[in-house]
């Protein structure tokens, strides 16, 4: 006989939790509580009471909430989420609170003061599936509102989930439904232009149960070492780490998931050693971009993780960006977002010649133009900018202002995008300014702790001050980093300049030599060659390199360097020796 304190009944049940809570956590205890406090003060309490819904119970970041229509429930959520957009618009995103919200209409076993049964499984199921700021409600929920509610759904098909005997229909809510428009911040709308990538949970290989702890945390790591890149946009570990065990069907996955691009991976232990393994899938040619493996000792377990972090993010990053721009080479201009316009820019600048920068930068005016306030075409116009005037394109004179104009608006749009503070510290550097450079610099590397171009500007900012040593550990960090990336050029031209303020000539020489090897017509290299050599008493090579520098810079000048080059006062004095030892007047 069924005790009379239970009852079944049918209701719509919804379950919510934080994304990241335990991170949240660790990162800030107590402003992680007072957000959340404020949250279920102002806003998420207030809704349920609003939709008629009543709240069974609350543990750590999860809530449990019952409704008797289906409708409210996910009027609710949907309310919910689309408030929280705003309040999280002035958060850093590492730091913001993004629930997650799963709902299910079924049979519930209610008992004193919880409810039970598989009506509230399917709830908890569904929202661990659903991305930071997402809705999943099963089909269920799906037949009852689609006819009722304007809102847009995307079928995603059905998922074997843990405890649940059946395939379970999956429905995401569409937030952004034009029929049900809300302000949303610039830098939300911008990220449907962005590329999208998902990370597979990387394949435990080596036999041993216990290294999957090890595998999936590698896997995740990389997913929010990824999110830090703002142009990018990362599926959320909960969507991706549903496919962990299964067979690997890329372009299943990518249209499963709308990405592009589809990171997977494999640890293999071998006693104390353990070799990971990575590839980059474009997933609509199915090509492999990039493919790299890793070994390590599993001693420290964290440190490897952070090592292996750092090393395929870097790789990675630069390749992505070759492949959005190669892209978008191939399309009518006329047909570009603003995404594509900077990825094209980007790909046409880095090819570093005259020509390419003065046709990246037409493009990336038409770009702020067209799109005023989408952040990064401000920041990539001003850095830019600035690296042509510093290598010798242009002059300084014709570009600061209007990089200075850039920098600053790149940064008012989004001041959590860490390329507005790479724009913003290239300025300070132009202006001789290394301290604010410096406070640049590393705030776009506390944005994104893997961001090799800050490593290697900030370099740049002490080399130019005369810091030799600080600015070699930087480039070297940067080279490290991503040992691909086309900014490399300026990056090794600064580790022979910082050498060279050091009175390392040779060391200064073989670094540029090096430069010159892969980009002949280099400018920056050819002018650190030829003081360089000077200063190292080999002045017949030295009168050679002063006669090719004027050769791919006619009107390099003692004035021109004083007036263009942003050394501090003692680095130029040093650096104007060279080239008078040279004989350039």
């Amino acid at each position: 006989m069924v005790d009379d304190a239970v009852q079944r009944r049918l209701a719509a049940v919804w379950a919510g939790d934080i994304a990241g809570y335990s991170r949240l956590m660790g990162i800030d205890e107590e402003g992680t509580l007072r957000q959340l406090k404020a949250h279920r003060k102002e806003l998420v309490d207030p809704k349920i009471t609003e939709h008629r819904g009543r709240i069974v119970k609350t543990s750590g970041d999860g809530m449990l909430v019952e409704f008797s229509s289906v409708v409210d429930a996910v009027r609710c959520a949907v309310d919910i989420q689309r408030a929280m957009i705003g309040r999280n618009a002035e958060v850093p995103p590492e730091r913001r609170i993004e629930f997650r919200i799963g709902i299910n209409v079924g049979d519930i076993i209610s008992d004193a003061n919880d409810i039970y049964g598989d009506g509230v499984n399917v709830a908890a199921r569904l929202e661990a599936l659903a991305t930071p700021g997402g809705i999943l409600v099963s089909r269920n929920v799906y037949e009852q509102v689609r006819d009722k509610l304007s809102f847009s759904f995307e079928d995603l098909g059905e998922q074997t989930v843990k405890n649940i005997a059946r395939p379970i229909g999956i429905h995401r809510v569409e937030l952004d439904n034009p029929q049900e428009a809300i302000h949303v911040p610039q830098s939300v709308h911008a990220s449907a232009e962005r590329p999208a990538i998902a990370v597979l949970p990387f394949a435990n290989i080596s036999g041993d149960a216990e290294q999957e702890y090890f595998a999936d945390g590698i896997s995740e790591d990389i997913i929010t070492g990824l999110s830090k890149l703002h142009w990018l946009f990362v599926i959320a570990r909960n969507s991706s780490f549903i496919y962990k065990g299964k067979p690997i069907d890329v372009k299943r996955i990518a249209r499963d998931l709308n990405v592009r691009y589809v990171l997977e991976g494999s640890v293999r232990k071998g006693g104390n050693r353990v070799r990971i393994t990575a590839q980059l899938i474009d997933a609509l040619t199915e090509n492999h971009l990039w493919a790299d493996r890793y070994d390590g000792d599993l001693t420290d377990v964290f440190e490897l993780q952070d090592q292996i972090t750092r090393k395929v993010v870097g790789a990675i990053e630069p390749r992505l960006l070759e492949a959005e721009g190669t892209r978008a080479l191939r399309r009518a201009a006329g047909d570009l977002d603003a995404w594509e316009m900077v990825a094209r820019a980007s790909t046409i600048f880095w090819r570093m010649t005259p020509a390419d920068t003065e046709a990246a930068i037409a493009l990336l005016r038409e770009a702020v133009g067209q799109h005023k306030d989408y952040a990064p075409a401000h920041s990539m116009l001003a850095v830019a900018l600035l690296i042509s005037g510093f290598i010798g394109w242009s002059a300084f004179s014709a570009v600061a202002d209007e990089a200075a104009v850039a920098a600053t608006r790149a940064a008012a749009l989004d001041d959590g995008d860490p390329r507005a503070h790479l724009a913003l510290g290239q300025l300070a550097t132009t202006r001789r300014q290394s301290g604010t450079a410096v406070r640049e610099f590393q705030r776009a590397l506390e944005l994104n702790p893997n961001f090799a171009a800050a490593q290697g500007f900030l370099g740049y900012a002490l080399a130019l001050d005369g810091q030799c040593d600080r600015a070699i550990e930087h480039f070297t960090e940067a080279l490290s980093r991503s040992p691909n990336d086309p900014q490399n050029i300026l990056f090794m031209t600064g580790l022979g300049h910082a050498h060279y303020q050091a009175g390392r000539f040779g060391e200064a020489i073989r670094h540029t030599q090096d430069v010159l090897h892969q980009r002949p017509e280099y400018i920056g290299a050819h002018r650190q060659l030829c003081a360089s050599m000077a200063q190292a008493g080999r002045m017949e090579e030295a009168r050679a390199s002063l006669a090719r520098l004027k050769e791919v810079q006619p009107n390099v000048s003692l004035a021109w360097i004083e007036g263009n080059l942003p050394l501090t006062s003692e680095a130029m004095k040093r650096y104007l020796d060279g080239f008078i030892k040279a004989g350039l007047e």
